[in-house]
């Protein structure tokens, strides 16, 4: 029997096998052989994937870091502006879920941001444990000076890519995202 394995992209991992052309018929061990290339090339693939996607994100980081930081705003605030903005407010659990922000490093921010006359903390309506952020008319402000001017300064970057291919990206970075949470809950688990 003669099969031929190409690897998309990879000339250089094509090859073709004759089983049944070994002495003894040991067509267990050139399978064996097939599967051991094939499981280098997945872990290739895997570190070139994972090292695209630190490069990727550093690169993001930095230009968006750099951009953030001219306008007068740390990543934190602005992510706090950005959940906030055009909305009523919300409970501190609710901003914990909704920024990227850590529980532990969310309070800090929402007291420095007070402190700065861009937020306002209160009891909650509903339920006077948990405390309610809300904007400031000043807050306000800034979230409608910086938050246009952000996303202008991004879109150049991502106009690289055609909208199908912004969705498919938004789509497999999702699937990559749950992947990872549903690890990290088995773990946990474990």
């Amino acid at each position: 029997m003669q099969v031929w394995l190409s690897f998309p992209r990879r000339r250089e991992s094509s090859f073709f096998i004759q089983l049944g052309s070994r002495p003894h018929g040991n067509d267990s061990a050139i399978i064996h052989e097939i599967f051991s290339v094939w499981r280098h090339m997945k872990t290739e693939q895997f570190i070139k994937t994972l090292r695209s996607l630190a490069e990727c994100y550093q690169a993001f980081a930095a230009y968006s870091g750099a951009h953030v930081r001219a306008l007068g705003l740390t990543a934190g605030q602005f992510d706090i502006l950005a959940t906030l903005g055009n909305t009523p407010g919300m409970t501190c659990r609710e901003l914990g879920e909704k920024t990227l922000i850590t529980k532990g490093t969310l309070t800090g921010v929402l007291d420095r941001m007070e402190a700065s006359g861009l937020i306002r903390r209160g009891g909650s309506d509903a339920d006077r444990r948990q405390v309610f952020v809300a904007l400031t008319p000043q807050g306000a402000r800034v979230f409608e000076r910086a938050f246009p001017a952000h996303i202008s300064h991004l879109r150049p970057a991502f106009n690289a890519l055609s909208p199908r291919e912004l969705d498919q990206a938004a789509a497999l970075l999702r699937k990559l995202r749950d992947a990872l949470r549903d690890a990290r809950a088995e773990r946990k688990a474990a």
